[in-house]
């Protein structure tokens, strides 16, 4: 009923800067939170950013002056932009959306969502 699709994960130089985006389609009524997680091989998956409703936006002290994470609520999407990216960067990055449904008869529905991953890797 609903679908994150991420997008613009790439192989990239340290120093270099990535764009990715997540546009969420299908059943929504509107959605809270969007957030960017990552998990690199061996490691648990970690919150990288992420932005309410209102624009508020909050990330890991790793991240902290090198992302940025923005949404366009009229388009259902949300963007990472990845600037002077380190090597500890490499991971696959996900979407998660807190997404409302409407379920009819004037009741609504919420759950979170996550997209499929896209892969960043950084390498000289």
């Amino acid at each position: 009923q609903v679908q994150l699709v991420e997008s613009g994960g790439d192989l990239v130089q340290p120093g270099g800067s990535l764009r990715l985006s997540c546009a969420a389609s299908g059943s929504i009524f509107r959605i809270n939170a969007m957030g960017w997680y990552r998990q690199a091989p061996g490691k648990q998956r970690e919150l990288v950013a992420s932005i309410s409703f209102g624009g508020t936006t909050n990330y890991v002290d790793s991240v902290q002056g090198r992302f940025t994470i923005s949404r366009d609520n009229a388009k259902n999407t949300t963007y990472l932009q990845m600037n002077s990216l380190k090597l500890e960067d490499t991971a696959v990055y996900y979407c998660n959306a807190e997404v409302i449904r409407a379920t009819g008869g004037g009741s609504y529905h919420l759950a979170a969502y996550w997209g499929q991953g896209t892969q960043v890797t950084v390498s000289s």
